[in-house]
């Protein structure tokens, strides 16, 4: 997260850098232009027009990289603050067990346990029952979004995040969003044990985004997956495609010490 902010402050300074110079151009005198001949002087203007209309450019452009960068660390804030619930609540579980122990009582499966998750996770809710609690779209693709992820942080409430961001997807196919809405179906399917969902749609992240920052992490729970399936060669050949692919990310580093250990 500190990652993507650094980049969103450079972002900024980079804009600023950009519009200083649109500053001074728009406050000079046309009396700069000179007094040479008419040829002369229209060619002067030209240029300062083009200049303008150069620098115009590159504030626009500017301003929407902003925009996608702003977009990728709102998604990174949403989820490390899902990841933050998960681990309360599974702080949570473990405080009842050593009550349940301390108690002479036996202690039952946490339900924040992950590792039962692909033989215990209960049948999928046919349609009716899912879109029946999931929230009607509002024709607002980031009031829809954040729609979707109240729904993810409401851990009984899974099958309808999964509806409201497959729903999100279809309607807005050009939204910024569709990487962290595709890897939070990959997300939610995997915690249900539906690996072969899960893998997907962080494929589908993979593939159509591969510049987004959820990609690294998206490829390398693919090779979590193929893992988990008993898939070892896959899960290796996974691994080092996100080593090489985007060295450096936590997604990488993640996969070096899965390589390390298998």
């Amino acid at each position: 997260m500190s990652s993507n902010f650094r980049h969103h402050l450079l972002s900024l300074s980079l804009l600023v850098g950009i519009a200083a110079p649109w500053a001074a151009f728009a406050q000079a005198p046309i009396s700069s232009v000179g007094s040479g001949s008419v040829e002369d002087r229209v060619t002067q203007l030209e240029r300062i027009s083009n200049a303008h209309s150069q620098l115009l450019t590159q504030l626009q452009q500017q301003l929407s990289d902003n925009q996608s960068d702003i977009d990728s660390l709102r998604g990174q804030i949403q989820e490390n603050q899902y990841q933050l619930n998960q681990v309360m609540e599974r702080q949570k579980q473990i405080m009842l067990q050593l009550g349940s122990l301390n108690n002479g009582g036996a202690a039952q499966p946490a339900a924040g346990d992950q590792s039962g998750a692909a033989t215990t996770a209960s049948p999928a809710p046919d349609a009716g029952t899912a879109t029946s609690g999931a929230p009607v779209q509002s024709g607002d693709a980031n009031t829809d979004y954040n729609a979707a992820i109240a729904l993810v942080q409401d851990k009984s409430r899974q099958d309808d995040a999964i509806v409201a961001f497959q729903n999100f997807i279809k309607k807005y196919p050009d939204s910024t969003y569709q990487p962290n809405a595709n890897y939070w179906l990959g997300q939610l399917n995997y915690n249900k044990g539906k690996k072969d969902d899960a893998a997907y749609y962080f494929a589908s992240v993979v593939k159509n985004y591969p510049k987004s920052p959820k990609a690294a992490d998206a490829m390398y729970k693919v090779g979590v997956i193929m893992q988990d399936k008993g898939d070892t060669a896959k899960a290796k050949a996974v691994y080092q495609q996100v080593i090489n692919k985007y060295p450096g990310t936590d997604g990488a580093k993640q996969a070096q010490k899965r390589l390390n250990a298998m």
